[in-house]
């Protein structure tokens, strides 16, 4: 029978290892260590003057659709636009982005925003909203004027297809492309007659782009360049039917944000599905609900979910099989599937990134995304065999070796602010004031905001004051006053 020994040089010391990736073997605190600096490189911070420089082409854009409503009164005067931080390209929207220029930040553009512009609205309904989507693959639908007053069907008549049915009734469908045709000619024209009498401050247009169905503007506001993705969209107020069972089940922001903030209205965007007709199908889109759903999504998942974009921006751009919005659904239905205690761990953004790289390698695997509104529509149905293989062989890739995709893409958000910053230098050498410049005429929007900046610095004395401006919120300036904002 064997003694226990009591020395206890006897008894063996167990060395501490340092958190793993078992398929890579990278460090997880490396991980994060390159995501947290990804995210510093990432943010766009906002001096006074890039706060001004955002609100004076937000204001110009405005401005400019106001102008495009005077041109016809087609769109409604009481317009409500949903701005978004990011553009189509980064998958702030459920489009497709095949037909879209490529733009790159920092050589093309610094910022990036997304204008959601109603041509229509039905916004007087309470109970839940019936499309006809006979015609269309599910989240589609076609849009007959029917549901609107004889008004509007004779003012949108040349935007429609016509179908004329046997009893000899003629139904007129709100056509996507009919109206984008329309939307880019009408503000071409209004850019036009504006540059015929520049204004002090004005924005430089330096490109009006069609890309699809987007009309994509590129403004000049001093050292910087701002890039707008305008999308003509119908608005609805209330809930889809076809969308109905979701709120039946439980979700990740239950109890933190009310049902009525997620089902406040939707949209229909001019997208088609796969194998739809493209002059007649529009693509639900829940981009309203998906603002108020990012409250609820924590720091480091967001970081995670943002690094993770930028890598895949870079891989599967060509082909666009695969665009940032699956990332950003799978990112969604994580929330609903894993403890809101584990997703809220500051630490954890590796393991974060490294999960949602599977979730997405696996969606290719087995050509299934479902859209995480109408979890009934596969978003990748569409996707070829051969297609999804290669795009989860690259994907394959990335998960091998983390670490140094992560660092590939830091390196392409340094060098996009090296160049944002050269030619911020460089506008600042040429912006200089020139002696001839008419102190009168039309203040600009720059100008209403300076004057409410000094009647601020006249009424609070001694206090720190900013204009701060919130990427999730770009509608309007907020000034802060010490810790209060208003």
């Amino acid at each position: 029978r064997k003694v226990a020994s009591s020395n206890p040089r006897a008894d063996k010391i167990i060395p501490s290892y340092p958190e793993l990736d078992f398929r890579s073997g990278a460090r997880i605190e490396d991980l994060n260590r390159l995501i947290l600096e990804f995210s510093k490189h990432d943010q766009r911070e906002y001096d006074d003057q890039r706060a001004l420089e955002i609100h004076t082409a937000k204001d110009f854009i405005f401005s400019m659709l106001g102008m495009v409503q005077k041109l016809d009164q087609k769109l409604p005067v009481a317009n409500e636009y949903l701005l978004l931080s990011g553009g189509v390209r980064e998958g702030v929207v459920d489009m497709d982005l095949d037909e879209l220029s490529v733009y790159a930040r920092g050589t093309d553009y610094d910022m990036d925003f997304t204008l959601l512009v109603p041509a229509l609205k039905l916004h007087d309904r309470n109970q839940p909203v019936t499309l006809d989507m006979r015609h269309s693959a599910l989240c589609h639908s076609w849009l007959s004027l029917r549901l609107f007053d004889e008004g509007t069907i004779n003012k949108w008549k040349d935007c429609c297809t016509v179908v004329d049915h046997i009893n000899g009734t003629t139904n007129y469908f709100f056509s996507p492309t009919l109206v984008a045709d329309w939307f880019y000619e009408s503000i071409s024209v209004v850019l036009v007659e504006i540059q015929k009498k520049p204004q002090r401050g004005m924005p430089r247009v330096e490109k009006v782009e069609r890309n699809g169905t987007i009309i994509s503007v590129i403004l000049g506001v001093g050292s910087s360049r701002m890039l707008y993705d305008i999308v003509p969209v119908v608005s609805f107020k209330g809930w889809p039917a076809v969308a109905q069972s979701w709120l039946m089940e439980n979700h990740f922001w239950d109890g933190k944000i009310t049902e009525e903030e997620v089902i406040s209205g939707f949209y229909l965007v001019p997208a088609c599905s796969h194998k739809g007709r493209k002059e007649n199908e529009w693509r639900l889109s829940f981009a309203r609900s998906e603002v108020q759903l990012k409250k609820c999504i924590s720091a480091s998942l967001m970081q995670a979910y943002q690094a993770c974009k930028a890598i895949i921006i870079k891989l599967l751009s060509r082909p666009k099989a695969i665009s940032p919005y699956h990332l950003r659904s799978m990112m969604l239905w994580a929330c609903d599937r894993l403890p809101a205690t584990y997703l809220s761990q500051e630490d954890f953004s590796a393991h974060f990134l490294l999960g949602l790289i599977d979730d997405l390698q696996n969606c290719l695997v087995n050509k299934m995304c479902p859209n995480y509104f109408i979890p009934q529509c596969n978003m990748l149905e569409h996707l070829s065999d051969e297609m999804a293989m290669l795009h989860a062989r690259k994907l394959s890739s990335v998960r091998s070796d983390p670490a140094e995709h992560l660092r590939t893409t830091i390196e392409h958000a340094k060098a996009a602010n090296r160049l944002t910053l050269e030619l911020h230098w460089r506008g600042s050498a040429s912006n200089l004031p020139s002696p001839q410049s008419d102190a009168g005429g039309e203040h600009q929007p720059d100008d209403r905001l300076a004057k409410k900046l000094q009647q601020l610095v006249t009424e609070n004395p001694g206090k720190s004051i900013s204009v701060f401006i919130n990427p999730d919120d770009v509608t309007r300036p907020h000034f802060r006053i010490d810790d209060k904002f208003f």
